[in-house]
């Protein structure tokens, strides 16, 4: 059973406004879901990071093969150039985006997990479409809080200087 997920994150601002898309397939069964989410502030490589996560979590069956197709250099190259896990080795001292990255260990540990980078905005339909589906997500009306940047955000501005 093959399994492919385009992912695509978007931030309206850096931070901003931001949402994710998702579009997954099972080509077998010939099945195909889209989902996303946006949220009132965060940044573009934690939607793009969260699609992701949102991907490898949709699937029940443990070991699951899946293909992530992403747009995304920050996530491809951190796991492909396997920066993440000396990042996790140093326990992500001074790394943006902990708590995703752990929870996408987690995730991405549960399953058999190969990453294609495309280029964005370049004509591929499902990248497009799930370009489509992140910026939806990050002009909806009513938006999510993205707890981990907000209260990153807080301990960062909390200082005396």
């Amino acid at each position: 059973m093959a399994i492919i997920a385009y992912t695509d994150g978007s931030s309206l601002g850096n931070p901003g406004p931001g949402g994710f898309g998702v579009v997954l397939i099972e080509t077998e069964m010939k099945v195909k879901k889209e989902f996303s989410r946006g949220f009132r502030l965060t940044t573009n490589n934690r939607m793009e990071l969260l699609a992701v996560i949102s991907a490898l979590e949709k699937l029940k069956k443990p070991k699951s093969e899946i293909t992530i197709y992403t747009d995304s250099r920050y996530v491809c190259d951190a796991v492909d150039k396997k920066w993440l896990f000396g990042w996790e080795k140093k326990s992500f001292k001074g790394k943006k985006n902990e708590d995703l990255w752990r929870r996408f260990l987690i995730a991405y540990r549960r399953h058999i997990v190969h990453f294609q980078w495309v280029k964005g905005h370049a004509g591929n339909l499902l990248n497009e479409r799930a370009d489509e589906l992140a910026v939806a997500a990050a002009n909806a009306s009513e938006l999510e809080i993205d707890q981990g940047f907000e209260n990153q955000e807080k301990e960062t501005n909390t200082g005396l200087f």
